[in-house]
């Protein structure tokens, strides 16, 4: 993923909460008072933002929120990474873009986590609106993936909410993106509503990043059908001309943001 790729989001609420003290000579802010952890109670959440003043400000706008507890707080990608080891999250709350890089790290920390940890959420935060960030975090799947841009931070109702629905696995996508990708559609019309009953259900299973052969297997039916079936998706969804890997996360997309309406 390239330094120039620009990105989007849909919709959902998370939270945050302590103040913790800086630890000297690290990138890292740690909660010392952290309390034990219980799964049913408390998402235990890192925020990884390089810009002091929105990272503390993310912090007190969450402090209250009774469900969530900030257990570190980085500023780079290296103290990023070892709070990640060494707190073990539910879920990580990250700029795209963090030093030393200011790329796309926030993206590969998610691709990372897909890998090493899957049950992590990861919430990205990004202050760009055209899609080819939120497609690059859901190629490899959409669950316990959230994409919203910078200017939802102030709206704690939508930060809290994205961090509490990748926690329990769910995807929260920014309207921008999705308006992006469904600004050719019809007013009022759905292109989901062509798909067969088989092929919503194959949508369904590529919004968990499922591949070929799993959903053939999930569904009990030939890979050579799951591949009939969604080209035909692509077909309806008019997703046809671009490269594979864009097609399937803009048609999941498009089911996700459906599903939210």
């Amino acid at each position: 993923m390239g330094a120039g790729l620009p990105s989007e989001t849909h919709r959902f609420p998370g939270v945050l909460r302590r103040w913790p003290d800086l630890l000297a000579g690290s990138g890292r802010v740690k909660n010392r008072d952290a309390t034990p952890y219980s799964r049913r109670a408390v998402i235990r959440l890192v925020v990884a933002e390089d810009a002091y003043l929105v990272r503390e400000g993310i912090r007190r706008l969450l402090e209250p929120e009774p469900d969530i507890e900030v257990v570190s707080a980085c500023d780079d990608l290296p103290s990023l990474l070892e709070a990640i080891d060494s707190d073990e999250p539910d879920v990580v709350l990250t700029d795209i873009r963090m030093p030393p890089g200011n790329r796309d790290e926030g993206i590969q920390v998610a691709d990372r986590l897909r890998e090493t940890s899957p049950e992590t959420g990861v919430v990205v935060l990004s202050q760009f609106a055209a899609p080819e960030y939120a497609l690059a975090l859901l190629e490899k799947g959409a669950d316990r993936r959230a994409y919203l841009l910078k200017d939802r931070v102030g709206d704690i109702e939508q930060l809290a909410g994205a961090i509490r629905e990748v926690a329990r696995g769910g995807s929260v996508i920014d309207p921008k993106i999705v308006e992006a990708l469904v600004a050719a559609r019809t007013r009022g019309e759905s292109p989901l509503d062509e798909l067969t009953p088989r092929e919503r259900e194959t949508l369904e299973e590529m919004a968990q990043g499922k591949n070929n052969a799993a959903i053939a297997a999930a569904l009990v039916i030939t890979e050579q059908s799951v591949e009939k079936v969604i080209h035909s998706i692509f077909r309806k969804l008019g997703v046809t001309w671009q490269p594979d890997v864009n097609r399937r996360v803009k048609a999941v997309l498009l089911y996700l943001a459906e599903r939210e309406d």
